[in-house]
């Protein structure tokens, strides 16, 4: 008789090795175990909840296991960045026509940075590795990708690992699964935060340039237009 496993098994079975082989490791086991979550295969554990038990453990090295991770994750992201580098274009032409590739291009060319940074810091399941993928494919530089992709990651970890310093890892863990259960509300305010610290940072670098930013010099120009309307009517009159 032929016994069949079932892949779920087979991964759950291989993260069990890896977390007996790497953790004893320390810091260095958490880094590599953020490279092949990142570049090879997602782990069963998670990421974040890896970090929340590092960090559980030693609360006083939080920062050095959230620096750690976010860089593994870096590199390891570069190996499906390359393979869409690679042969990317020809995968997507299979499977849509060259005007609707074009537009995908150009509508990730004009925000790459927040692009990858944003789907970088929300925890699974975030098919992350679509992403990395799609910007081998449109061939986005690879220091902008890997700083997008840690600064993303960064955040990500920093949050689950200050929640477990302050409130402990079964809070920090509860909020993990609230995130994984209400992805799309959690993926819409951080669109609408990431929108407002955008704004915020345009309006700044106009002010210091000394011009209003476009959207505030529009509307004047509109009250303007408004106001010299109401006055030629008035004339008439």
């Amino acid at each position: 008789m032929v016994v069949t496993i079932h892949p779920v098994v087979v991964l759950h079975k291989i993260n069990a090795v890896l977390m007996a082989t790497l953790k004893p490791l320390g810091i260095w086991g958490l880094g590599g175990l953020a490279f092949i979550d990142s570049g090879l295969f997602p782990l069963p554990t998670t990421m974040d909840g890896v970090v929340i038990g590092y960090v559980a453990v030693d609360h006083g090295k939080f920062l050095l296991y959230v620096v750690m991770a976010a860089a593994a994750s870096a590199i390891g992201s570069l190996i499906p960045y390359y393979v869409g580098r690679a042969g990317g274009e020809l995968f997507l032409l299979k499977r849509i026509n060259r005007a609707r590739y074009e537009r995908l291009r150009d509508r990730f060319e004009r925000q790459e940075f927040m692009a990858i940074m944003v789907p970088a810091m929300m925890p699974p399941p975030m098919p992350i590795k679509l992403f990395e993928f799609g910007a081998g494919v449109f061939e986005m530089k690879p220091l902008p990708f890997v700083t997008a992709i840690f600064c993303g990651k960064f955040i990500q970890f920093l949050v689950c690992a200050l929640i477990t310093v302050f409130y402990g890892p079964e809070i920090a863990h509860a909020g993990r699964r609230a995130v994984h259960e209400h992805l799309g509300i959690v993926l819409g305010l951080v669109g609408v935060v990431v929108l407002g610290i955008f704004v915020y940072i345009l309006r700044k670098l106009f002010a210091r340039r000394g011009t209003q930013f476009p959207l505030e010099e529009a509307a004047e120009q509109a009250e303007t237009d408004e106001a010299v309307e109401t006055d030629d009517s008035t004339l008439i009159t």
